[in-house]
């Protein structure tokens, strides 16, 4: 990721997260029209309500990862801003290692109004009617960390992002970098022919499944929680993730081939209930995002320096690590060119491809 990115992004994402990815839709499901004067009302009284009893207000924020990962220590950097810039209204509590569900079980609990937070991405927001925001997700479809950011910030994210609040789920923040996704294997993998036949586990959604299978592996859909051990009793033959949580999950110890093959950059964001978020007051609303981007600067430095480290830390620990090159990348990317033949299936409108290729300013 670029230098300069962490410097402006703040101003920028404060911007796009007031207009779209946290702003006032008056929708609470997928069902209900968001102009709905009973809507409105409801969200007002809500309010108004929370204002007069001068409740604290308690969002629970489940996450798999671990909390010595960088995104636990930028989640433990989100909740002392909102401590100290808050007036006391508006708590943050954290919920690692999948303490509170699944990342589905945690989205199906926030459109019956919980006030649960989690980390997620367009991979999921395509199962919960925004079909076309999962293809940030296919395989290749970034070349750098510049054209990702471009896209955030473009008027189809904001778009994403206002269709996605309209079904009942907000987004209060999209800084975040998750990393670059490599594949890590208890058999090596040299070429994308290495991968045929192998069980990898991926997240639980469509896109994610269909991109390891366009690549000749078997995907299967398993929570983040459950890795470890079926790398370990053989259930499955690898995993994909980014270096830190590959290393923060401890999978290098029951798999010991690493190829670097960066088939997704995995921006990601945090998303609550659309109910909810309409329920807080407009100083909670604005301290949630204006300290989740903030967070979220501090998540991508953190991330940023500590990738190296991990890496040699795996191979220290006795992982094979694979650089793979240029010619190898492009067998993988030109196998992976099969997904956009499932557009029919993910429901992508018309033209998805080049809109988001103008949208990220790729030529």
């Amino acid at each position: 990721m670029k230098k300069r990115f962490l410097a402006m992004m703040i101003a920028a994402m404060m911007a796009v997260s007031l207009m779209a990815c946290g702003g006032s839709s008056g929708s609470t499901t997928s069902t209900t029209d968001s102009s709905s004067e009973s809507e409105e009302e409801s969200t007002e009284e809500a309010s108004t309500a929370q204002e007069s009893s001068g409740e604290t207000v308690v969002l629970q924020i489940g996450f798999e990862n671990s909390s010595s990962e960088p995104i636990g220590q930028a989640l433990q950097k989100w909740k002392e801003l909102v401590d100290e810039q808050g007036d006391g209204s508006l708590v943050l509590e954290l919920y690692p290692d999948s303490q509170l569900g699944s990342k589905s079980e945690l989205l199906d609990g926030m459109l019956l109004g919980e006030t649960y937070v989690t980390l997620c991405d367009g991979s999921f927001y395509a199962e919960y009617g925004v079909p076309d925001f999962s293809v940030m997700y296919a395989p290749f479809l970034f070349d750098d960390w510049d054209q990702v950011w471009t896209l955030v910030e473009s008027d189809w994210y904001a778009d994403m992002c206002s269709q996605l609040a309209d079904n009942g789920l907000t987004i209060v923040s999209s800084n975040w970098a998750y990393g670059a996704r490599h594949t890590l294997t208890t058999t090596p993998v040299n070429t994308v022919d290495d991968l045929e036949g192998l069980k990898i586990r991926v997240p639980s959604n469509t896109i994610q499944s269909l991109s390891f299978d366009v690549l000749g592996a078997a995907s299967v859909g398993m929570d983040l929680g459950d890795v470890y051990t079926a790398l370990q009793q053989g259930t499955i033959d690898g995993a994909e993730n980014p270096i830190a949580t590959l290393y923060g999950r401890n999978l290098h110890e029951v798999a010991k081939y690493l190829i670097l093959d960066g088939h997704v950059l995995n921006s990601t964001t945090w998303v609550m209930s659309t109910d909810v978020f309409n329920s807080l007051t407009e100083e909670q609303q604005e301290l949630l995002i204006s300290t989740g981007e903030e967070a979220g600067l501090y998540n991508n430095t953190l991330l940023e320096e500590s990738e190296d480290e991990y890496l040699q830390l795996m191979i220290d620990e006795g992982v094979t690590v694979v650089e793979p090159s240029e010619e190898v990348l492009e067998g993988f990317k030109e196998k992976a060119e099969a997904i956009w033949d499932y557009a029919d299936e993910f429901g992508w409108s018309d033209g998805l491809y080049e809109t988001v290729k103008e949208a990220m300013g790729a030529e």
